[in-house]
């Protein structure tokens, strides 16, 4: 009896370890939301299941072994160490990029998952009427089956989840009822909603008092954390960054926060692969315009012709910036681009009159983001004076552009960026550092049927812009990029493959040559490890 007691400890600690895996790709993939967490697990079978395996032929064998029979638990003991043993060593072989959160959903998921467990283990003596072999066999299917498990807790949660959800949204919607002085600004867009969050905020924050969402905190449970646990009476300005991964979701958000305020960065082909169609990223993206009061300010891109071309169901305000459109409420010239930063001068319609500003910030995609800021900045009553002392103190966004030192190495750090448009920039910005040029890239992901075609045209960029090497993470997430550089008969003894970013920067030191630039670009979550 203490021999099976031992073995049936021994095997829920094995069931929680493997758990926690199973428990970090659902946190991954959104909670299966769109069925995220189920197409990884098409995509990666092999991995998920054939390391399992063992469990079921020992006990296959040993339920066809009379002989061995009376030894189970004792043997049982044995493969779960075992297990053990080779999961903990396989984890810390593991290049883990984004770590599992013991965030309040999370330990609810690993409560049910336990209570499941503890049924099942006191459950099955009662059906087989034994613990024999037959018992251990039905246990280590349910552990072989953990990953599949998973749904099923997440799915017995649910309505524990959207009374949490309810709980917490009518806390957020009084809290914003009793901040009858603070208006809401809402930012959304296909990229570049992070970095234009901060921009603004900072933009801001020299004449008023203005919070933003922090990190990437843009989904209804996000907002409803920021505004339950940080915002206060003091706030004249709430900043909400606004995430969607197909039609309806900006709606949601809006119907939440109500904008007074709207900003579209820019519409691409980010979430594809969940939106089904360009136009429903178009459309999603309007949802915040189109939520706008009359009394409302929207802000576009109108060099972007997905914003150019919409027809908008709304009376609001509604004024442009650009670059190229020279007709714009605000637009940019003169533009100087260097390792340094970025210089620009900027024209407001009706004026004629030029004002310059500088930014430590690096790309075109940031000038956008800037003249967005600048332009509600200027129609929030900022003074000019301001607007450029606030340009020129707005710090880089981690993850974005952001310069960093690797050993002696310059390291532009975008990780964060995986769309067509982003990637384009980063590399005309890599283009322009004065020595040697290297990309460490994966890829772009959630681009559905134009994935391989962008991703290949991302090959053919980065050879047109004379990047001395390129480093791919993942051999068969890159190939369409290896076929990009191959038409552009680029040097192949200059593309470095590996499955591992550790590995890519143990490269990326004996590539260095003194003044070296790396862009590293889209350094994609561990769902898409290989």
């Amino acid at each position: 009896m203490l021999i099976f007691i031992i073995s049936i400890i021994i095997y829920l600690v094995y069931i929680s370890l493997v758990s926690t895996k199973s428990l970090q790709m659902l946190q991954q993939n959104r909670y299966n939301r769109g069925y995220k967490y189920v197409k990884w697990l098409t995509k990666n079978i092999k991995e998920v299941f054939l390391n399992y395996t063992l469990i079921l032929l020992v006990f296959a064998f040993l339920y066809l072994s009379e002989n061995l029979a009376n030894y189970v638990s004792l043997i049982a003991i044995v493969i779960y160490l075992f297990l053990i043993y080779v999961f903990i060593i396989n984890r810390k072989k593991e290049n883990t990029k984004i770590p599992l959160k013991y965030t309040a959903r999370i330990k609810r998921l690993i409560a049910t998952n336990t209570i499941i467990h503890i049924l099942f283990i006191v459950a099955l003596p009662l059906l087989i009427q034994e613990t024999s072999v037959t018992y251990y066999l039905l246990l280590g299917l349910i552990a072989y089956f953990n990953s599949l498990m998973v749904i099923l807790i997440n799915f017995i949660n649910r309505p524990i989840e959207k009374m949490v959800g309810n709980h917490f949204r009518n806390q957020a919607v009084n809290k914003l009822n009793s901040m009858s002085n603070m208006e809401v600004i809402g930012i959304t867009g296909s990229y570049g909603k992070t970095s234009s969050k901060n921009i603004l905020n900072d933009i801001l924050n020299v004449k008023y008092n203005s919070f933003k969402t922090p990190a990437n905190y843009n989904t209804p449970f996000g907002l409803m954390i920021t505004i339950n646990e940080h915002l206060d009476k003091y706030n004249d300005f709430f900043i909400a960054e606004m995430g969607a991964c197909k039609k309806g979701e900006i709606k949601e958000l809006c119907d939440l926060v109500h904008p007074k305020y709207g900003i579209i960065t820019s519409i691409g082909l980010a979430h594809l692969e969940t939106f089904g169609s360009e136009e429903a990223i178009q459309k999603t993206k309007f949802e915040l315009i189109e939520s706008l009061p009359s009394d409302g300010i929207g802000i576009l891109n109108a060099d972007d012709p997905k914003q150019k071309s919409y027809h908008i169901n709304n009376d609001c305000k509604i004024l442009w910036v650009g670059i190229d459109d020279k007709k714009s409420d605000a637009y940019a010239k003169d533009i100087e681009l260097t390792y340094m930063g970025t210089k620009f001068n900027v024209v407001f319609k009706g004026n004629d009159k030029e004002y310059e500003f500088q930014t430590k910030l690096l790309g075109k995609n940031n000038i956008y983001n800037l003249l967005a800021g600048i332009l509600l900045g200027r129609e929030l009553g900022i003074s000019i004076a301001d607007l450029q002392k606030a340009v020129k103190g707005v710090e880089p966004v981690e993850h974005r552009l952001q310069m960093k030192k690797y050993y002696n190495i310059n390291l532009i750090d975008d990780a964060y960026n995986a769309n067509p448009k982003g990637c384009a920039m980063a590399i005309d910005v890599l283009s322009k550092m004065p020595g040697k040029k290297v990309i460490i890239t994966s890829g772009m992901i959630e681009l559905g049927e134009k994935e391989y075609e962008e991703n290949k045209k991302l090959g053919e960029i980065i050879a047109d812009n004379k990047t001395d090497e390129v480093i791919l993470v993942g051999k068969n997430q890159t190939k369409p990029i290896q076929d990009g550089l191959e038409e552009k008969k680029y040097n192949n003894k200059k593309i470095h493959i590996t499955n591992d970013i550790m590995e890519a920067f143990e490269i990326l030191k004996k590539l260095d040559e003194g003044n070296t630039y790396c862009l590293l670009q889209s350094d994609l979550p561990d769902i898409y490890n290989e």
